[in-house]
């Protein structure tokens, strides 16, 4: 699948309506989100047109109806959505956690390349992880994307841990790494 451009204020929106609907895990409507982007939703409306148009989002009919992410949105974002999780390698200063399943990476501020934050959701359990702690993700399955990070916080609702990217190495092709 090619990746889709999607202006600034799309992303905006699309990235809402993911974190909403990831809360709520049902259908969000047009004004949830328009008040969460400080837009109007006639806007939010126009901008569901055209990301229905590139099969971003699902309208959902009815009273309880309103939009719904679709898988291609997820990719639209690059949150990867892990299928198998075992297959991403998680290091904990720096010895590998067997019993760590990554089940997503969330890259939350990219935007804000000084903010650089990742919140990796995980299966297991996240008790022996300390703050400070130096914590590597990946190679991901698909973009073999490494993220190297300092832990910042953990999330217990959500099972994640935020850290603060210290190292993001996406592989520019097959060049072999420099060790």
């Amino acid at each position: 699948m090619s990746s889709i451009e999607l202006t600034p204020s799309q992303k905006t929106i699309l990235q809402e309506l993911i974190n909403l609907f990831r809360e709520s895990e049902s259908a969000v409507k047009g004004e949830d989100i328009a008040e969460q982007v400080d837009r109007n939703p006639g806007t939010i409306r126009n901008q569901m047109q055209s990301l229905k148009a590139l099969q971003l989002v699902e309208g959902v009919p009815g009273p309880k109806g309103g939009y719904k992410p679709t898988a291609n949105a997820y990719d639209a974002l690059q949150i990867q959505e892990m299928d198998q999780p075992a297959d991403v390698p998680l290091q904990h200063e720096g010895t590998p956690v067997e019993s760590a399943n990554v089940q997503e990476i969330d890259l939350t501020s990219v935007h804000h390349p000084e903010l650089c934050r990742a919140e990796i959701k995980l299966q297991g359990s996240i008790a022996d992880f300390d703050e400070g702690d130096g914590i590597s993700v990946g190679p991901t399955p698909l973009s073999k994307l490494l993220i190297e990070g300092t832990l910042e916080g953990k999330d217990d609702t959500s099972n994640s841990l935020i850290l603060t990217i210290d190292e993001m190495v996406a592989p520019a092709g097959d060049e072999e790494p420099d060790h």
